[in-house]
């Protein structure tokens, strides 16, 4: 029957499942004498609508808000420095969330299934995304990430289908498998020189990309990393031709794969596709 509640300066930290399963607790004020906020710790609680996180707090445990299903928006701030493993996974209310630059890594599923949020900003600071992490946020159509990104995790974005674009910085050096498969939203995508290897099924179901351009650095590309893409009409590449899967591709997709005429190891085609020089797109 708690509905609401108020932790003074005096506690520094709030215990793993403190108040987990409260399902009537509406409104919560952290103080500023926090500094960690356990596991699970609010999980469950269902009717959770206004959270204020006190400027102590630097680390917000695993599943600290799990399933706080009518929790709309919140602010974390300056002092947080890691978002646990999914934190707030399945908060399918939230519309809106702001991530301090101070933030350096965000947990496995930390926003899994948060699919009202339609927006996010990875700050700089971030460096690691976990596996998981915005996947199924299936009315996010806008992702900016930050330039000390270095890697996209494990289906970071996998089913985001409302996603229209995303910019991938050059501060990434890996794009693991299944990173945006099912974004059947997004149009283009560019893989900067900085990347090394694209991942299984990175791209897979992406069903209205038309344009990819791949840089010169990426050496290895997985197995169905651009399957069932039937929009599909070019692929560029900006440097030697890297070593492919056995399918790349989806049979009968008719793309055309264009190279730059100084680039080696091309061939007439590449994953069963023609590959022409890029003077000749038309």
């Amino acid at each position: 029957s708690l509905t609401s509640i108020t932790i003074p300066d005096s506690v520094t930290s709030i215990g793993d499942s403190a108040f987990a399963g409260c399902t009537g607790l509406t409104s919560i004020t952290i103080g500023n004498g926090v500094a960690f906020i356990g596991e699970r710790a609010f999980t469950g609680c269902r009717g959770l609508t206004s959270v204020t996180i006190g400027s102590g707090v630097t680390s917000i445990g695993q599943s600290a808000f799990y399933q706080c299903s009518s929790l709309t928006n919140i602010t974390i701030p300056d002092s947080v420095t890691g978002i646990g493993d999914s934190a707030f996974r399945a908060c399918t209310a939230l519309t809106s969330i702001t991530i301090p630059d101070s933030v350096t890594s965000i947990g496995e599923y930390a926003f899994w299934n948060c699919n009202s949020l339609t927006s996010i900003t990875i700050p700089d600071g971030v460096t690691s995304m976990g596996r998981a992490v915005f996947s199924r946020c299936k009315n996010l159509t806008s992702i900016t990430i930050g330039n000390g990104v270095t890697s996209i995790g494990y289906e970071a974005f996998i089913g985001c289908s409302s996603l229209t674009n995303i910019t991938i910085p050059d501060s990434v050096t890996g794009i693991g498998s299944g990173a945006f498969a099912g974004c059947t939203s997004l149009a283009s995508i560019t893989i900067p020189d900085s990347v090394p290897s694209i991942g299984d099924g990175a791209f897979f179901g992406c069903s209205s990309l038309r344009i990819i351009t791949i840089g010169n650095g990426v050496t290895s590309i997985g197995t169905d990393a651009f399957a069932r893409n039937r929009s599909l009409t070019a692929v560029t590449f900006l440097g030697d031709a890297p070593k492919a899967a056995k399918t790349v591709f989806s049979r009968g997709a008719t793309h055309t794969i264009y190279r730059k005429p100084e680039a080696k190891g091309w061939g007439e085609t590449w994953g069963g596709r023609p590959v022409k020089l890029i003077s000749e797109k038309p």
